[in-house]
């Protein structure tokens, strides 16, 4: 099930990142919390009373050039009303409403979908006079909140959630795989999707998409169908420019949301970069499975074990990555490129393995004894049993003694033991603590 996405936009300054990270944070209690997100990757994934959401922040509608303000506003106001679900239009209620509010305020008029319209920095009675100013628009509700201190910003997410579904349908739900290519730009996403429906033995057939910019495409390789989800490229936000680029993560990010593995394209010649390394994290997080691809390795000077070294050098960097496969190919000549059906093949495979809980809590019992040091207030941790709740990703629950001493050690020795016990390669694992209720 897809999640729906939340965008907050506004002019620089209204409070956009502080309302972001106040319904972000562990302060109000309703975050199912992601490690990892940091305010440079502006997304977070959100959990409040049984409904789910990604929660996106957004740049400021004014450029730096005043007299571009109207043309740069428009572009990006539209981008980021095209790819959300639903818009928090954020105004800075403390100072009162602008022209830039005000054409705003016009072109959501024409939006068919949820808008809030929020006055941020309302801090106290006093300041909330300012309110009645913006009425002057014909808006039948403001949100008057204080962000910085969470003034009535439940409120807010109260009204929020009664438009929001418990999860959205997926379009398209057959039981074919859906894979999202995804990486940098330029790393070769679209000549690989071009590359993989050009085959002679390939039947293609286009069918519109769930985002509201693309095509996806069924592709049907020896008899099996796959669904492959082309995406736009993921920058540094250092690097993003305003307007329609800005927003090509939201984009990105709704793709990963509704694949079922996907495609991490790295350009041979730069190896894979912290951005790279960004949207793998993107990827674990949205708990999908995932393929690195070296692309554009027909331009790569090698000789008989250059694909081994190379291999070896991220494995060794980059330790965490060891699950994930690496596939080398060239998208421009197709070296290789068939090998991805086997790799979707695999991982679709290792996504809804299912280990019965008789095996598993044999295989726990031998682990027991070897835990990684932990302790709560002076006990030391003991892991009682195991099962498995779910597939896709696989879930695994832990019962044990205290759950405070479920340390990232300890949750990261069992996740590398199961590995190599079952291997689950290219797939995230969930590991949930639960306290035992009863003794066994």
């Amino acid at each position: 099930m897809a999640k729906s996405v939340i965008a907050i936009i506004g002019r620089p300054n209204v409070g956009k990142s502080t309302l972001f990270n106040r319904i972000a944070g562990k302060r109000m209690a309703i975050v199912e919390d992601i490690p990892g997100v940091t305010r440079d990757r502006n997304y977070a994934h959100i959990s409040y009373f049984g409904k789910e959401f990604t929660l996106v922040d957004t740049g400021g509608l004014e450029p730096e050039t005043s007299d571009l303000i109207l043309t740069q506003m428009r572009g990006q106001a539209k981008i980021a009303i095209e790819e959300a679900d639903i818009i928090i239009f954020l105004m800075d209620g403390k100072e009162g409403s602008t022209s830039s509010d005000v054409d705003i305020i016009e072109m959501l008029r024409k939006v068919k979908k949820p808008v809030y319209y929020v006055l941020n920095k309302i801090d106290n009675k006093k300041i909330e006079d300012n309110v009645a100013d913006f009425y002057k628009f014909g808006i039948d509700k403001f949100y008057p909140i204080s962000a910085e201190h969470g003034r009535c910003v439940d409120e807010l997410l109260d009204d929020i959630c009664l438009s929001l579904p418990s999860a959205l349908p997926e379009e398209n739900a057959a039981e074919y795989p859906k894979i999202a290519v995804v990486g940098k730009p330029n790393a070769g996403k679209s000549t690989l999707i071009n590359r993989l429906l050009g085959k002679d033995r390939l039947v293609t057939s286009p069918i519109p998409g769930t985002t509201r910019d693309s095509i996806d495409t069924i592709v049907t390789y020896y008899q099996k169908e796959y669904l492959f989800i082309d995406t736009a490229g993921i920058r540094k936000k250092a690097k993003v420019l305003k307007g329609i680029e800005s927003y090509s993560v939201v984009r990105s990010l709704r793709s990963i949301e509704r694949c079922d593995i996907a495609i991490v394209l790295v350009d041979a010649v730069e190896g894979l970069t912290d951005q790279d390394l960004k949207i793998i994290r993107y990827i674990e997080e949205a708990e999908k499975g995932c393929i690195i691809a070296i692309n554009k390795w027909d331009i790569v000077e090698k000789d008989h074990n250059t694909m081994e070294q190379y291999t070896k050098n991220i494995k060794t960097i980059h330790r965490h990555l060891d699950h994930l496969p690496l596939l080398f190919l060239s998208a421009l000549t197709g070296t290789r490129v068939q090998k991805v059906y086997a790799e979707i093949d695999r991982i679709m495979e290792e996504y809804q393995r299912h280990i019965t809980t008789g095996e598993l809590n044999r295989f726990i019992g031998s682990l027991a004894d070897h835990l990684p040091v932990a302790t709560y207030r002076g006990k030391p941790l003991k892991l009682y049993y195991a099962t498995q709740a779910g597939v896709r990703p696989p879930e695994f629950v832990m019962f044990v003694n205290h759950p405070e001493a479920m340390s990232t050690n300890v949750v990261r020795f069992l996740e590398n033991n199961i590995r190599e016990k079952w291997g689950f390669i290219g797939v995230p694992i969930r590991i949930v603590v639960r306290k035992r209720l009863s003794s066994r």
